[in-house]
This record gives structure tokens, C-alpha cells and sequence, in this order.
């Protein structure tokens, strides 16, 4: 029992899982902060593009008007 016990707590397979869950989670909260980010400007962006079309005239006709 007592070798078991050594063994157990010189392997250290588990270790290295547990530092890339750790590792990916970190990656993970940062795509996803990242996206927030993104999604915020991204959206403000096309609401102003939609704005700034919905003011404009079409020119059907292929001729300026001089006003």
C-alpha cells in the first residue's frame, strides 16, 4: 500500500491534463470575450451604415440633379 501511495504521488500524467483544461478554458473565456467585443462594434457599425443608406436618393434615371 505504501508503494502505491509513492507512486501515486510522483506521477505526474495527470498533471499535464490538467494544465491544458486549465490552458483551454483560458483560451475559451478569451474567444469569447473577444466576441463580445467584436459583436458590440459590429453591430453599431451596420446600424450606422443602414442609417446613412436609408438617407440617400437613388439616381434612376443616370443623370445628377444639379440641386
Amino acid at each position: 500500500m505504501m508503494k502505491f501511495v509513492k507512486n501515486f504521488r510522483n506521477d505526474e500524467d495527470g498533471a499535464v491534463t490538467v494544465d491544458w483544461v486549465v490552458l483551454t478554458a483560458a483560451v475559451v473565456g478569451l474567444a469569447i470575450a473577444a466576441y463580445g467585443s467584436i459583436q458590440t462594434g459590429a453591430v453599431s457599425m451596420t446600424d450606422a451604415t443602414g442609417v446613412f443608406l436609408g438617407t440617400q436618393e437613388a439616381n434612376i434615371g443616370g443623370t445628377l440633379s444639379s440641386e
